[in-house]
């Protein structure tokens, strides 16, 4: 048997790096569900990586223990879908707009239909909804293995600095329980992630 051939497809930090991003597609996607809080409470990660994440993640781990999924539904809608006006916008080009004449959605669309992302039949989010970009990341790494630059490129473009924005407008909310230990996570995944790319 060719070892190189067994070998799996991804650096384990890479496999991690998809996995983080999967599940913040998740998260803020939809309130977690018990299976999700049980992944989240028995998950080994981050312990030997930096101490900044493994804080944040343990953070998150301890709002997990006493979470209700019913009590994180309400949270989620209340500040993510509202009843007229949502409390924080998931859409990260909201973010990102500097001037009249910015469409960064539409460069998006451009960017995901170039590399073959499609919205899932029946989806009726943008595609600038966080957890869709994030979702855009784990697939240019886990599934389409793309490279650091063109993960670079997507990430300073399109995630980064409305992603950062979007987690402060969580933090600050009064309504933000929960959600203010994932942003926290988040934030500090997406400021290791900024650093690993200025290293390229």
């Amino acid at each position: 048997m060719n070892p190189e051939a067994a070998a799996p497809e991804l650096l384990p930090e890479d496999e991690a790096r998809a996995a983080i991003y999967g599940l913040v597609a998740r998260l803020f996607y939809a309130a977690p569900d018990a299976g999700v809080i049980g992944q989240i409470l028995h998950a080994n990660a981050f312990e030997a990586g930096s101490e900044r994440l493994a804080l944040a993640w343990r953070e998150l781990a301890a709002a997990c223990r006493s979470a209700f999924p019913v009590v994180l539904e309400n949270e989620h809608t209340e500040l993510f879908i509202g009843t007229g006006r949502a409390e924080v916008t998931p859409y990260l080009t909201h973010y990102m707009i500097q001037h009249a004449s910015d469409n960064p959605l539409v460069e998006l669309r451009g960017q995901l239909a170039a590399w073959g992302i499609a919205r899932q039949e029946g989806a009726n989010e943008p595609e600038d909804h966080i957890a869709g970009i994030c979702e855009g990341m784990r697939m240019a790494i886990a599934v389409q293995h793309r490279t650091l630059t063109e993960q670079r490129m997507f990430f300073e473009r399109f995630l980064y600095r409305g992603a950062i924005a979007f987690c402060d407008a969580v933090s600050a909310s009064a309504k933000a329980d929960f959600y203010r230990r994932v942003a926290n996570f988040v934030r500090v995944f997406l400021e290791l992630e900024r650093e690993a790319f200025e290293m390229l």
